[in-house]
């Protein structure tokens, strides 16, 4: 048991501080939460001797607060943090949806069907003219037109 005193008061806060980093450090190689959770544990049991609470009290204060932690905190923590990615809503929606050319679609302009409603397109490169009927991939949309690529000339 350790029992170093500086005027009078036991300096175990310190340890508890020391493997509260220990764990601390361990969290960020390992990224798995508890570590973490077990170091806010540590600053618990640190608070306690710090206000001058016995050993006991420390270790059930690191105790209960790690268990706390580690069977209510953590399985909801973990649980946000693997929840689908948010959907893309609006224009974003539309990237990589396919298309269908009603009017010829050069670098400058252009018509295409796309999620059943017309919209002005272009397309990615330049220099491409994509006839009527083609089937197009939306690439980009910008503003309120979609800027397109043929199928057929995707790898």
């Amino acid at each position: 048991m350790v029992t170093l005193q500086t005027g009078g008061r036991f300096i175990l806060w310190i340890a508890w501080l020391i493997a509260g980093a220990a764990l601390g450090v361990a969290e960020a190689f390992t990224l798995t939460l508890a570590f973490g959770l077990l170091a806010a544990a540590a600053l618990v049991a640190a608070i306690v001797a710090g206000m001058g609470g016995p050993l006991l009290a420390q270790v059930l204060a690191f105790a209960i607060a790690g268990a706390v932690g580690l069977l209510i905190v953590r399985p909801i923590a973990r649980r946000q943090m693997t929840r689908t990615p948010l959907v893309r809503e609006g224009s974003y929606a539309l990237v990589g949806k396919k298309a269908e050319v009603i009017e010829e679609v050069t670098g400058t302009r252009g018509l295409i069907k796309l999620s059943g409603e017309v919209w002005s397109a272009r397309a990615l490169d330049e220099d491409h003219v994509i006839p009527a009927g083609t089937l197009v991939d939306v690439m980009e949309i910008e503003g309120a037109t979609a800027i397109v690529y043929p199928r057929e000339l995707l790898p």
